[in-house]
């Protein structure tokens, strides 16, 4: 977990620094984790087996983002406020009042003010936490901690353990590294078989596993959502897959945030780390080769089209890109040649290009390495026009 900074034990530090460290926005949340986890943990088991039980209930109605849900608090709960820092602690029990255990959220309130369920049940369950009946409070606590956990855990696959480096001057690192001992074949084909050893994981070997992907996708989180290799070839039957695919992953992504956005302190997980930090390389790098696919598909149409003279009554252009802010395709949009009787030139694309990518270069609206990608495919656009420009001349 990167985004914490240890403390060392051996480093010479004022009291003051240490008090801000404790105080730290990281610090806060390692221990909101695992005060809650442990409350969690310390419950008997008909109650945890009912709180995972409510805990599927909220998740999936908001990944399915219904418009009311319905869930229950347990009739009994423990309060044990053992934390890392303490060897024992004095459990205490408490019930719940039947009145207060059946709770709804949303409705036709929330419906015509356009609320959403995961605000609605945030607003609920932070109001249930600052109840003055202790055991409803710490109910809600609980409630919101097991679906925070089970939207994390059992949702989503875990995947492979894998590592990606930025490009320069970037901050999510996108592209997957080559291991040394990779598998590597002059004769793989894009539908073989390929033998990987304890199942590419470390530990205890369980035997030789076959696992129909090629090496360029292992190198990823989740293989079996992997479209296309280093070189931008297509790794499925269709576009249409490859897409499915992207729409895959952005699902993915979507319940760890909302994950994270009912229960904040759940960044502190292992599981979440190593989840996120997979999915996330794997959906921009293979969101911009899909980008970059589709911007030679539009070349090809260009040319082809151009070749049987039906360009030239205008053309206007939507690039496809990867918008690495909203993690999702978008699609820049301009004009190569104005409607009417125009006869198509290269050069006309040329020309469009080069001013798309000096209004590109300044558009402080995208982020530098969305900008850089989305540069980069208005150059590869110009570049294939531009040779073709210079033979007609």
């Amino acid at each position: 977990m990167d985004w914490i900074s240890p403390m060392s034990t051996k480093s010479q530090k004022t009291p003051s620094s240490k008090l801000d460290q404790l105080n730290s926005p990281a610090s806060y949340l390692v221990q909101e984790y695992s005060r809650w986890k442990s409350q969690l943990e310390s419950q008997p088991t008909l109650v945890g087996g009912f709180l995972e039980a409510q805990a599927r209930l909220v998740a999936e109605a908001l990944v399915q983002q219904q418009a009311q849900l319905a869930f229950q608090l347990p009739d009994r709960i423990v309060d044990n406020p053992k934390t890392p820092s303490t060897t024992h602690a004095a459990e205490k029990a408490f019930t719940v009042p039947a009145e207060l255990r059946s709770q709804m959220v949303g409705g036709l309130f929330d419906r015509l003010t356009r609320t959403g369920l995961n605000f609605a049940l945030r607003q609920r369950l932070d109001e249930l936490e600052v109840h003055p009946n202790q055991a409803v409070a710490l109910s809600a606590g609980l409630v919101r901690c097991a679906t925070a956990l089970h939207m994390v855990h059992d949702m989503l696959p875990s995947g492979r353990t894998v590592e990606y480096r930025a490009l320069e001057g970037e901050e999510i690192p996108s592209m997957p590294i080559r291991r040394a001992d990779e598998p590597v074949s002059a004769l793989l084909e894009k539908t073989d078989a390929v033998v990987i050893e304890g199942n590419g994981k470390r530990g205890k070997s369980r035997g030789d596993v076959q696992v129909p992907f090629v090496p360029a996708a292992l190198r990823f989180f989740l293989p079996q959502w992997v479209a296309f290799d280093d070189q931008d070839k297509l790794l499925v039957a269709s576009i249409n897959e490859a897409e499915a695919y992207l729409g895959s992953m952005q699902r993915f992504l979507h319940i760890l945030h909302t994950a994270v956005s009912i229960a904040p302190y759940i960044v502190a997980d292992e599981q979440y780390q190593h989840k996120r930090y997979g999915m996330l390389g794997q959906l921009v790098n293979q969101g911009r080769a899909l980008a970059r696919y589709e911007t030679h598909q539009i070349i090809q149409t260009i040319r082809s089209r151009a070749a049987a003279h039906d360009l030239n009554r205008g053309l206007s252009l939507s690039l496809p890109y990867f918008d690495d802010q909203n993690l999702e395709m978008r699609m820049h949009e301009f004009q190569v040649i104005p409607a009417g009787r125009i006869m198509f030139t290269p050069g006309f694309v040329v020309r469009a290009c080069r001013q798309e990518e000096a209004k590109v270069a300044q558009d402080t609206r995208l982020d530098p390495s969305t900008r850089r990608h989305l540069l980069v495919e208005l150059g590869a656009l110009e570049q294939a026009f531009e040779a073709s420009d210079q033979i007609n001349e």
